[in-house]
């Protein structure tokens, strides 16, 4: 290797390292805060590293507030996620498999309008949305936040309706032949062959809902069905003094589950990924 390729590699390197640094320092710095004294937090707000190390920022930040601990709001967050997750990923692999393996008037118009509604802001319907929600009478319950995921995310629709289109045909007609209907082939057949994407999907929808605080905070007034992002707002006051060690502390335990599903399903979702937009 000649000595200016040599440079070019070490000056890649070091940009590369640099900018990553730089991507993650809000991380570490929130890591690292978790540790600090409130003191050390104020009076060094430039200072990464702890002047001295406690742990008391957990203690005090599990204890909540409202007389209602951390504890609570991580099981509040874990119900509403794992029920929004499943219908999502099961009503978005139905309404997928309909468009990629039945033929029926208008499914081409259908899907168009279907993509395009991936370009509506979420925030466009909420006026609406929370009209017809109070209307059933779902204001400060989690349903809201539920039952919207079973009727199909577009996203997901798209993702893995893309997968699907790699499964050969013949695999269906033979399964037909067989004597299995169009529920059986997509039970036996395509379900199995499209895990990839459906992992896809659930990373997606997981980490978007655990970290979802627009509609939890318009559709839940009462502390004990908060969320984990709702309750970690409550530790910033700008009447009084915020408890920041308390906040860094919660919100490093609030990114656990997360950094957890990701490096355990790593492998389907960049095998999703990457397989999805083929086609052949």
């Amino acid at each position: 290797m000649t000595t200016s390729r040599r440079l070019k590699h070490a000056i890649f390197h070091i940009c590369a390292v640099s900018l990553g640094f730089l991507m993650i320092y809000p991380f570490l710095y929130m890591i690292f805060g978790s540790f600090k004294t409130q003191q050390d937090i104020v009076q060094n707000p430039t200072s990464l590293l702890p002047a001295s190390w406690t742990l008391e920022n957990f203690f005090n930040g599990w204890k909540g507030f409202g007389n209602t601990t951390f504890a609570t709001f991580f099981l509040n967050s874990f119900m509403i996620t794992i029920l929004s997750v499943v219908g999502q990923v099961a009503s978005s692999a139905v309404v997928a498999y309909g468009f990629a393996r039945t033929r029926f008037k208008g499914r081409t118009v259908w899907f168009a309008i279907m993509v395009a509604t991936m370009m509506m802001p979420s925030q466009v319907l909420i006026i609406p949305q929370y009209i017809m929600f109070n209307k059933f009478g779902w204001i400060n319950t989690w349903l809201p936040l539920i039952v919207p995921g079973f009727f199909g995310m577009p996203f997901f629709i798209f993702l893995i309706y893309q997968f699907m289109q790699n499964i050969p045909q013949a695999l269906d007609e033979a399964a037909f032949i067989d004597g299995c209907s169009k529920y059986s082939i997509f039970r036996r057949i395509v379900l199995p062959l499209i895990k990839p994407a459906l992992v896809t999907s659930m990373i997606f929808a997981a980490y978007w809902k655990w970290g979802d605080f627009f509609s939890p905070m318009i559709y839940l007034t009462d502390i004990k069905k908060y969320t984990l992002s709702v309750a970690l707002k409550m530790f910033t006051d700008p009447a009084a003094q915020s408890d920041w060690g308390a906040s860094y502390a919660m919100a490093t335990l609030s990114v656990l589950p997360v950094l957890i599903l990701f490096f355990c399903f790593q492998k389907y979702l960049v095998e999703g990924i990457s397989t999805s937009g083929l086609k052949g």
